[in-house]
């Protein structure tokens, strides 16, 4: 039967440190991961006599474990070996996150081997060795060999090679991962290269990602919370063109920007004479959205009578028109949206408590732009792209001095705010650079003030990645700062100056109850 193994501390030989350093350097050239993948199995395989390897990535948007690269196999079969997250044994340490070792396959009811790639061959003389892929504490991918049954020892020894040659691979494996999801959620949102929420590979935006993936096929109605500039409306947008409502419409409600008298109206509809100025029938939003989906953007600004009637369509899924007798009945998701802290709002009095938790059955929030991290540049880089390419202008980089100055910048506006940034950028620009002085004032002062704190770009960088890591760690602790200074191995004093250094506030992280 299968065992788990934890992590060991045996030194390696002197021959699988010069593997590990040949596999280092195949690694760190650019080209198709492929057959980088391939070499690298090839390569373990003719110096450490695995028989066969195998190299396969996690996808968390569709919880798919997939083959992207295997060796020793009869013709290097093309099939792709898909596995459901704990299906199999390498769908199992993908779940479980720890590796396995089946001494003998003829023993294992688990293993599958669903291509008959071990065809013919004596089961009760192959050993099973099975790692999980880590990249920064989040399961990316599988590496899997075959070997001859042996010695224990030897097993385990193999075992703990595999997770240094595992450690190798992961960043690779990470950048193809977030390139196959950003992929595929390009293509359900649609082309338009303005849907840039989904870019990104923080930790912070792959979850956003995820959570779509997850909850796109249901009817669940889904609370997108978030200050302004975010993008929550391209992430409502993402979840209606992922699922099977993408080909009905999608009806857009600012609801902060009707009038109070006419709120009830816009949504519903009103019928012939039913208010002064009511000279013809009028089709409601949601008589409008049909099958589609209806995005209710800044919800809580919506008034208290409107509250109800929200209510009861989410409850019993039909309405009637202002002033009509005829109830219609609502076959649109909702998609809620807001900028406030609903929490208080209903503390207040200011927004029913049972409006709030019927909105909120699938709550996803949208990171600020300054806990992205280095998303900050790769945004930058999509939208000098994109707008260069509106103008006709070959921009073909961003300087040193403008970079320091949008790491350096916190961002109140966003998302929004930086392609606002950019888009004036491209217009300014005389060459193929954008340069410092083309951002807005606000950033050069930004910048400045900064400059006797922080030095240089890779300075930048590195408080950016250091933000990230400590906001995850607080998230993963519910705001805890004890608890996050255990997880990152430090003391609860180190994390509460970083804390203050980097101006977190770890409080919301905290969870609350809503009585």
């Amino acid at each position: 039967m299968c065992q788990l193994f934890a992590m060991e501390s045996e030194n390696f030989s002197f021959k699988q440190l010069q593997v590990l350093h040949q596999v280092s350097q195949e690694l760190a050239q650019p080209g198709d991961l492929e057959k980088i993948l391939y070499s690298t199995l090839e390569t373990i395989s003719g110096q450490l006599h695995l028989d066969r390897g195998m190299v396969s990535i996690f996808l968390r948007d569709v919880q798919e474990v997939r083959t992207i690269a295997r060796y020793g196999y009869a013709g290097r079969l093309k099939e792709q070996s898909i596995f459901q997250l704990g299906e199999g044994i390498t769908g199992l340490v993908v779940q479980k996150k720890k590796p396995i070792i089946i001494p003998r396959l003829d023993k294992e009811p688990k293993f599958l081997d669903p291509f008959g790639m071990r065809k013919g061959l004596d089961l009760s003389e192959i050993a099973f060795l099975c790692v999980p892929i880590d990249f920064d504490g989040v399961v990316v991918g599988a590496l899997a060999v075959d070997r001859k049954s042996g010695d224990p020892s030897d097993l385990e020894n193999d075992l703990h090679f595999l997770k240094a040659l595992a450690n190798l691979i992961a960043s690779r494996l990470e950048t193809r991962r977030v390139f196959e999801e950003n992929r595929r959620l390009r293509e359900t949102v649609g082309s338009s290269g303005r849907e840039s929420i989904i870019l990104g590979s923080s930790r912070a935006i792959r979850d956003v990602r995820y959570l779509v993936a997850q909850v796109a096929d249901s009817k669940t109605t889904v609370l997108l919370t978030g200050e302004t500039g975010t993008g929550k409306g391209l992430v409502a947008k993402a979840i209606h063109n992922a699922g099977p409502r993408r080909d009905q419409p999608f009806i857009k409600v600012n609801c902060g920007a009707i009038p109070e008298n006419l709120i009830e109206s816009e949504l519903f509809g009103h019928e012939k004479g039913a208010f002064t100025g009511a000279t013809q029938l009028r089709t409601g939003r949601f008589e409008a959205a049909r099958g589609g989906t209806i995005f209710l953007d800044e919800v809580g600004e919506l008034p208290p009578q409107a509250q109800v009637k929200l209510l009861r369509v989410l409850q019993e899924r039909d309405f009637e028109r202002v002033g009509g007798m005829q109830t219609i009945k609502s076959r649109a998701r909702v998609v809620a949206a807001t900028n406030r802290k609903l929490e208080t709002e209903v503390k207040a009095g200011r927004f029913r408590a049972d409006l709030y938790y019927r909105i909120s059955v699938f709550p996803i929030h949208i990171p600020p732009l300054r806990e992205r991290g280095a998303d900050i540049m790769m945004l930058a880089d999509h939208f000098v792209r994109i707008y260069a390419e509106d103008i006709s202008k070959a921009i073909t980089r961003i300087d040193t001095p403008a970079i320091d100055m949008m790491m350096s910048y916190h961002w109140p506006g966003n998302v929004r705010e930086l392609e606002n940034v950019i888009e004036r950028a491209v217009l300014l620009a005389e060459n193929e650079v954008i340069h410092g002085h083309l951002l807005p004032p606000s950033l050069r002062m930004k910048s400045v003030e900064a400059r006797s704190k922080q030095r240089g770009t890779f300075e930048k960088l590195v408080a950016a990645y250091e933000m990230e890591v400590i906001v995850d760690a607080l998230k993963d602790a519910d705001g805890n700062q004890s608890r996050a200074a255990q997880l990152l191995g430090t003391t609860k004093r180190v994390i509460q100056y970083k804390v203050a250094k980097l101006d977190i506030d770890y409080r919301k992280f905290k969870k609350k109850k809503v009585r």
